[in-house]
Formats: structure tokens, C-alpha cells, sequence
């Protein structure tokens, strides 16, 4: 059990009810007859993208022929931990609603692959760079100095689970074209520099620059990010960020075609063995 991540929790328990209501045979329209609900509710629930009352699934159990204590047990627990609050409601004045799904994700996964074209990744980030891209990707004016605090705040508490005891792999690929002076000060963007070489040597994050040459031929595909979980019953998702929202795809077609350019990319970037000193070049080219 995912302690903390209620996204994950859900598609977990998600997949377990599914699994015992196929077992036994049960139909959609049977199995929300039960609940006081639609079929349409049950194939939600079964997919994680609701909310799970315990009474629900109590009565659903009971319906699949789960009626030893010592069988329920764990999965009414499920059902619990899929309703704690995640980490970041704790900022849900800087979170947007659309967000909230990918941090549960995120915070979850064994693995993280991603690829940026124009800013830094916000694992990676320090708080002075992390400003400057609030700053200069809100509307002008329309954050007061302590949303604009709290908005890096939340980012600093977001790049907590590197560190953490059982910390993600992360392996970034960043084009060099976020690299140059376009986001906040020159002595910003070297001490951002200097701060991926230094997590550049942490066991856990492989840090690859993409060079100038190869991004144009990536570019029409923006930016993206695979996650990976241990858990069997949560897929690998690819997660595509827009202006106003997000979209997450599991089909594994779709993640398998992110997965191959993923490792397109990985190839014509700097190795990682190298990547100090390609980010020690670029900040020698900066202006003084």
C-alpha cells in the first residue's frame, strides 16, 4: 500500500474490485444495483477515477463472495487510504485541480522519464530559478508576492521524494535550449547550472543535455513524462501538459511509441558521464 498517494490507492483498489467481480461473473449493471448506482459508476471505480466510499465497497465485497474478515480487511484499508488527503493539499491555493492527479502519480512512481525543451524540470529546479518561472509564466500582475511564494514552496516540497528513504529514479533529458538566458538572471541560471551537475552524481537521477543539433527534430512533440510504478495493477502513464490542463495516457500503444522516442532522445543527448561538463562549457559561456 501506497501510504499518502490516494490516486494510486484508487486504481489499485480499482483493479482488485474488477478482478473479483469478473471472477464471480457479476455484471457492471448488477454490481451498481448493489451500490445504489449506475454500471457507468462501477466501470469508474473500477478504473480509479472517483472516489471510494467504504460502505461501497463493503457491500461489493459481500456481493464477490469476500466475506472473511481476514480478506476484507486489506481492501476496505485500501479504501480508506484512496480518501487521505495527498501531500499537496496542503497548497491547494497554488495547485491547480488538473495538477493534483500527476503529483499522486508522481509521487508514487519507481521510475520517472522526461523530456524538456524550454524550462529546467521542476524536480530539478532551484528556488531562485523556480521564481523566475513563476514570475514569468503568470499573467503580469496577477500573483501577489505570497502566491508567488507559496507557488515555490510548493515546488521545493514537491522535490522532497528525491531525498526521500525510498526515493524515485529520475532520469531527465534537458534540451539546451532551456539552458540559455531566457528565464530570470545570468547569475540565476549558472547557480541553476551548477545545481544540475551537483544532483547529476545523486545514485538516483541520471541527467542527460540534449544538444542544440538534435531538438528540432523532437520538438513537435513537446515535452513529456513516463511514469513507472512497482505495483502491476497501475500502468505505465504518459503525462502532456498544455496550457490549461493535462492529459494522461496508459494505452500501451501510446506509451510504447513515448517510450521509443524517449530513448531516441537518450541517445543523441550528452551521456550522462559527460553531463558536468557540458553544463560547466554552457556556464562558461555565459555572460559575466
Amino acid at each position: 500500500m501506497l501510504d499518502g498517494e490516494p490516486i494510486v490507492n484508487r486504481i489499485m483498489l480499482g483493479a482488485r474490485l474488477r478482478r473479483l467481480r469478473e471472477g464471480t461473473g457479476i455484471t457492471r449493471e448488477k454490481a451498481g444495483y448493489q451500490i445504489r448506482a449506475s454500471d457507468s459508476k462501477i466501470s469508474r471505480m473500477e478504473l480509479g477515477r472517483v472516489g471510494f466510499k467504504e460502505r461501497d465497497v463493503a457491500d461489493l465485497l459481500t456481493l464477490y463472495g469476500v466475506v472473511a474478515e481476514a480478506d476484507r480487511a486489506p481492501i476496505l484499508a485500501l479504501a480508506r487510504e484512496s480518501n487521505r488527503p495527498g501531500w499537496w493539499r496542503g497548497f491547494a491555493d497554488v495547485v491547480s485541480p488538473w495538477a493534483e492527479p500527476y503529483l499522486g502519480l508522481e509521487a508514487a512512481a519507481a521510475l520517472i522519464r522526461t523530456y524538456h525543451l524550454h524550462l529546467v524540470p521542476d524536480l530539478l529546479q532551484t528556488a531562485d530559478y523556480a521564481r523566475a518561472v513563476v514570475l514569468q509564466t503568470s499573467s503580469r500582475g496577477s500573483l501577489t508576492d505570497e502566491a508567488v511564494d507559496r507557488a515555490v514552496a510548493m515546488r521545493m516540497a514537491r522535490q522532497r521524494l528525491l531525498t526521500r528513504p525510498d526515493p524515485p529514479k529520475l532520469w531527465a533529458v534537458v534540451d539546451e535550449a532551456a539552458l540559455r538566458p531566457r528565464i530570470g538572471s545570468t547569475a540565476v541560471l549558472r547557480a541553476q547550472l551548477a545545481h544540475l551537475a551537483e544532483l547529476a552524481a545523486a545514485p538516483n537521477i541520471v541527467i542527460q543535455i540534449l544538444p542544440a543539433a538534435y531538438g528540432g527534430h523532437v520538438s513537435a512533440a513537446g515535452a513529456f513524462t513516463i511514469l513507472r510504478f512497482l505495483e502491476p495493477e497501475v500502468p505505465d502513464v504518459v503525462h502532456l501538459e498544455h496550457l490549461t490542463g493535462a492529459a494522461h495516457l496508459d494505452r500501451p500503444e501510446d506509451v510504447d511509441r513515448y517510450e521509443e522516442l524517449m530513448n531516441r532522445i537518450g541517445v543523441d543527448s550528452v551521456t550522462p558521464e559527460r553531463t558536468p561538463d557540458h553544463l560547466a562549457r554552457l556556464s562558461a559561456r555565459l555572460e559575466r
